[in-house]
């Protein structure tokens, strides 16, 4: 038996994200190689569209053009896919918060059996919608769209419920808890790894420039997509991670996990079923 990577108890914002981490690290293979497909995916999307939308190479979202359309289109189509990516990747990260706060070693290969794939995929696209939604109608609801369906799929793999659409009233009710705690830890994770993104993808806008106006720089468009699809590929996956650990946190502090598992712990029984939440 491992050492629980997920402690069986209630953490601070700090641990939650550290938690987070260290999950994605004990992970890393299976969710880093998805969310490379994903978000190589999502930057082939939008590098089309953004050419579409006029913005000026290397394609990014600056500067804004509040008054075009076709600028809020392409970004709220960005805040969409990415919704929808996270979300996805939250439906393993699940799976794999149980054996990592039971302290389980479980293969990758079984967990693939228990990230429900069926069921998330139109869990994730419903998140992909709200958040796309809630952009294009300017960012203000955003926040709050993004903070009320992020643990919908990993309440799938974690409770398991029996009606898929439990998962996504459930992720509401769960975000708002404890004066929205769990929607404060989901937003400042996603703003922290915003910068390691923001970073990233500034630093190679501010080399591609430099080489721009040389003969043979034709790779300079893609440079920039090249490189946010990397940052997103470990921001999304950590992400993903952080959803699954603030939902079994958020039982813990209000249901009671710790309790229901040791107690099953002491009858000799499966202590994975006190994770189970089928109504």
């Amino acid at each position: 038996m491992r050492a629980n990577i997920v402690p069986l108890r209630a953490m601070t914002a700090g641990e939650t994200l550290d938690s987070a981490v260290a999950l994605l690290r004990q992970r890393a293979l299976p969710l880093l190689s998805l969310a490379l497909l994903l978000a190589a995916g999502e930057q082939a999307l939008l590098f089309g569209l953004r050419a579409y939308a006029g913005m000026e190479p290397p394609y990014y979202y600056w500067p804004p053009r509040l008054t075009d359309p076709s600028w809020w289109t392409v970004v709220a189509l960005g805040f969409a896919v990415e919704a929808f990516v996270i979300a996805l990747l939250a439906a393993y990260a699940g799976a794999a918060a149980g054996p990592a706060l039971l302290g389980r070693d479980t293969g990758h290969r079984a967990l693939w059996r228990r990230a429900r794939p069926l069921p998330a995929l139109p869990l994730a696209v419903l998140a992909g919608v709200v958040c796309g939604t809630a952009a294009l109608a300017g960012l203000v609801f955003w926040p709050l769209a993004y903070g009320m369906t992020a643990l919908a799929t990993a309440i799938l793999t974690v409770d398991r419920p029996a009606n898929p659409l439990v998962a996504v009233a459930r992720a509401a009710g769960r975000a708002a808890r404890g004066g929205m705690r769990g929607l404060g830890v989901l937003l400042l994770g996603y703003f922290t790894w915003l910068v390691v993104r923001m970073a990233l993808g500034s630093g190679w806008i501010s080399v591609a420039d430099l080489f721009s106006g040389l003969p043979g720089s034709g790779w300079v468009g893609w440079a920039v997509p090249v490189a946010w699809a990397l940052a997103n590929t470990v921001a999304y996956a950590a992400l993903a991670c952080l959803n699954a650990v603030v939902l079994v946190e958020i039982r813990v502090r209000t249901e009671g996990l710790d309790i229901l598992v040791n107690r099953a712990r002491s009858r000799g029984a499966d202590p994975e079923q006190a994770l189970v939440v089928t109504r």
